[in-house]
């Protein structure tokens, strides 16, 4: 059975001191996981989702399941769920135990205050924006889930949503623009500093300069998965396309479309605007392409994908 996310007494951390790991220990995961409601959750973006470590849940074990049948059961890989919980190693559950699952498969890594995010995806070879987006973008964090990634998403699903049988790839071009005509960029995909105060920062789309009360349209044929408004983004429109392709179009003045509405090439969405907390000072659409995966909506270079 599947209980509320929670927490249980230990797990087991890996250490990375001097950027290199070592052997594991066992963690008092209960505390940690504590400590990271009170205190990392604040560092967290809204336009993130919610931290890997905020997510994890307590299974507790019916009669007759086995490893395997709850490992395929939360679509994870037994040795994910073994190395969670280090108590079950020979693979021995009771009816009534309780284990640790987490929410994709991957390792939790303690990194130094000195290790940045760039150098943690090298350390584990995944691409650092989306390591960064699925442990909330916080900005020092002393703890990290580092996650494998397996499987895709389709059109049809939520913003955030898993569909474990999809096999289809993201399209490779775009067939529309998100403005009128075409537009100079602001801001530029990719790591930047922030004009507002030099912070290091990924920014995952392009800002397109245009005037407020530019008309925004949609890049290719798609439904409409949000319209409203999201924490940083502003007013926001979030389009689910084809071949595992999403399009986000962002700090709107104005929307146009509602949740679940099918759109065609060109339809209009809303209007360019100032609302959220635009990091470019000029009136500009902040633009992303996103791609499917088991993590969620990967960052893409909107430029790569605009004819």
């Amino acid at each position: 059975m599947k209980s509320p996310r929670t927490n249980v007494p230990y797990t087991i951390v890996k250490k990375i001191p001097n950027f290199k790991p070592i052997i594991c220990y066992v963690f008092n995961i209960s505390a940690v996981l504590l400590a990271f409601t009170s205190i990392t959750l604040a560092q967290s973006s809204s336009n993130c989702p919610r931290p890997a470590l905020s997510r994890f849940l307590r299974h507790t074990v019916s009669n007759g399941e086995t490893l395997e049948r709850i490992a395929q059961a939360y679509n994870l890989t037994p040795k994910s769920i073994l190395t969670m919980n280090p108590g079950l190693q020979n693979r021995q559950i009771q009816q009534g135990n309780q284990i640790l699952i987490p929410p994709y498969d991957g390792i939790i890594v303690e990194v130094p205050r000195s290790m940045t995010w760039r150098d943690i995806a090298k350390q584990y070879k995944i691409r650092a924006d989306v390591l960064f987006e699925v442990n909330g973008c916080q900005s020092t964090p002393r703890l990290v889930f580092v996650p494998q990634s397996r499987r895709p998403l389709n059109q049809t699903d939520n913003i955030n949503s898993i569909n474990n049988n999809s096999t289809t790839q993201p399209a490779p071009v775009l067939t529309g623009y998100p403005l009128t005509q075409a537009a100079t960029i602001a801001l530029s995909y990719g790591w930047q500093n922030n004009p507002k105060n030099g912070e290091v920062f990924f920014h995952s789309g392009i800002d397109l300069l245009a005037p407020v009360g530019t008309s925004v349209q949609a890049t290719k044929d798609g439904t409409v998965v949000f319209a409203g408004t999201q924490g940083s983004y502003g007013n926001l429109v979030i389009i689910n396309h084809a071949q595992g392709l999403q399009t986000r179009y962002a700090q709107l003045e104005t929307i146009k479309v509602t949740k679940g509405q099918k759109v065609l090439l060109g339809d209009i969405l809303g209007t360019v605007g100032t609302t959220g907390q635009p990091t470019s000072p000029q009136p500009h659409l902040h633009f992303e392409v996103r791609t499917s995966s088991d993590l969620g909506w990967k960052a893409l270079n909107p430029q790569d994908y605009l004819k």
